[in-house]
């Protein structure tokens, strides 16, 4: 995960995208939950524009106009900064019960369940090769077409999927969630080279001075 003490703007726009499913990278925009070192990515409207078009929900030419749309109307950025964290937080409260294997809260059910429905129903069904896809068009609903894709891959992982690949990473001070694929199941970390490598490195200094191997991560 990145440092969540970094100085300087937000990262959404930078951010590692390790979730392996939209909806969790967008949960993974908030650092060090419950920590002294939480940082939140996505603190102004312009914010979760630049993940968006990082995280390709949103092409490039889509977030230019919509940066341009917000930076006039203040009321439609606080609605849509509003919304994505409401999005965001049900997220994670579902990926995370799922993850430690909780029953999800049924709020946070509900409120997916409830911006999925605001998305869909500024959405079109457009045809991509020999089947149909869901689309949105800025013009028909600025907040909709943020969220939307977000919202349909939320909602695909959780009808869709075997949840049982849905984990949190073990790392100190990271919760950052992800999509296990790897054929047994392995994957402890959100990447292998930043709390995995953190990880070992503690064992290793444990050892040296003659303490217990901490194996749980």
């Amino acid at each position: 995960m990145i440092e969540a003490t970094q100085s300087g703007g937000s990262r959404a726009g930078a951010l590692p995208l390790i979730g392996n499913e939209l909806a969790l990278d967008l949960a993974n925009t908030s650092s060090g939950r419950g920590h002294a070192t939480h940082r939140d990515h996505l603190e102004r409207a312009e914010h979760v524009v630049a993940w968006a078009r990082h995280a390709r929900a949103l092409s490039s030419s889509d977030g230019d106009k919509l940066e341009a749309e917000l930076a006039a109307n203040p009321k439609l950025a606080q609605r849509l900064l509003r919304r994505t964290l409401e999005l965001r937080e049900a997220v994670h409260m579902i990926g995370q019960a799922i993850a430690t294997r909780r029953a999800a809260d049924a709020g946070a059910v509900e409120q997916l369940k409830h911006i999925h429905a605001e998305c869909v129903a500024r959405a079109k069904l457009v045809p991509h090769g020999a089947s149909f896809v869901w689309g949105w068009d800025p013009a028909d609903g600025v907040v909709e077409a943020v969220l939307g894709p977000v919202t349909l891959s939320a909602l695909t992982l959780l009808t869709q999927s075997d949840l049982s690949r849905v984990k949190q990473c073990q790392g100190d001070r990271c919760g950052w969630l992800f999509f296990d694929t790897t054929k047994n199941k392995s994957r402890r970390w959100c990447e292998m080279e930043v709390c995995g490598n953190r990880a070992k490195q503690r064992r290793f200094h444990r050892r040296q001075a003659g303490g217990k191997d901490d194996r749980g991560g």
